[in-house]
């Protein structure tokens, strides 16, 4: 399976994906006849397409126009097209596995995208370790997007945690 390994941003891939869109640039995947599961209308709409330009979806419908002769085409006839699940929050490291352990679980049971509060790790290791839950992440195919922890440990005087830190080490962090 073809997954880039950086994803692009969104500014950078806007004009690929409305020249594939319109027919007037390939896609680098399209995914052909599928039983697309509408999670809006309630409803499964059959032989859909859907046309990935780099890493985002372009279209999803009649994806002919998008095809090109580098194209890869992935007959999904009798299957199902669904959209990605989110997890909105979850901690990756109570999983007791890395991030990358964590993708290869969860994205083949539909699972596309986290919201990852790493404040366990940073309770035991600091901005150390949630530097390493970040660069870990950065080249998966799962999405994840990462919080940051208002304070560690978040009761003082109960916890005894391996770091500290508050509002400079946030700052730091955020950049």
């Amino acid at each position: 399976m073809y997954f880039s390994k950086w994803r692009s941003k969104p500014s950078e891939a806007a004009k690929g994906l409305i020249a594939t869109a319109m027919g007037r640039s390939p896609a680098d995947i399209v995914i052909k006849n599928g039983n697309l599961i509408n999670v809006n209308t309630r409803e499964i709409e059959e032989n859909v397409d859907v046309a990935i330009k780099h890493d985002r979806i372009a279209l999803v419908g009649d994806a002919r126009d998008s095809m090109g002769s580098e194209t890869l085409v992935i007959d999904a006839s009798g299957s199902y097209i669904a959209p990605g699940l989110i997890d909105a929050h979850m901690h990756i490291e109570s999983s007791m596995i890395t991030p990358t352990q964590f993708a290869r679980a969860v994205l083949p049971n539909g699972t596309t995208t986290v919201f990852v509060d790493p404040h366990e790790i940073g309770n035991v290791s600091g901005l150390y370790g949630i530097r390493y839950m970040v660069e870990e992440s950065i080249p998966l195919p799962l999405k994840v997007f990462f919080t940051l922890p208002s304070c560690i440990p978040a009761l003082p005087e109960f916890e005894t945690p391996g770091a500290e830190f508050g509002p400079k080490e946030i700052e730091l962090a955020l950049r």
